[in-house]
């Protein structure tokens, strides 16, 4: 997480997910930067775990232009903490509609190929069949 001081007349300062770190073995916050403008901590023991009901999120998150890693988080007192992280462009659309915090940090190349894979595996399109508009049927036949 990251805090740096805000350009608004209306902040002071602005708390933010600044990025993921896989594999990181820690079990506690670390302090990473603290200078004048911004301060950022690391807080490790998040699991990212994959779901077969959540397949067209992480589907369509890996064949965007842009993938993230989706990071549900909270203030508590004057630190914002994560909470909860997700890869599913569905699961974190829930998590906003919910009306929680949600910002998503560019996806690392390592949980990039680990969820690709997944979803090669995993993901198979339903086929859908169109239904044509009204307006497309002789008057006589529309019910």
């Amino acid at each position: 997480m990251q805090r740096r001081r805000a350009r608004s007349p209306w902040a002071d300062i602005v708390w933010e997910p600044h990025g993921v770190v896989p594999g990181y073995g820690g079990d506690e916050r670390k302090l990473l930067v603290q200078h004048d403008v911004a301060a950022q901590w690391l807080h490790p023991g998040f699991k990212l775990e994959l779901h077969r009901d959540e397949i067209e999120g992480y589907y369509e998150n890996v064949v965007t232009a842009d993938p993230r890693v989706f990071v549900l988080w909270r203030m508590e007192g004057d630190d914002a903490l994560p909470v909860e992280v997700t890869v599913s462009r569905d699961e974190a659309a829930r998590w906003l509609d919910a009306g929680h915090s949600v910002d998503g940090v560019p996806m690392p190349p390592e949980i990039y190929a680990w969820v690709g894979e997944y979803v090669e595996k995993n993901y198979r399109p339903e086929p859908r069949k169109r239904i044509k508009p009204r307006s497309f049927q002789h008057p006589k036949d529309r019910v």
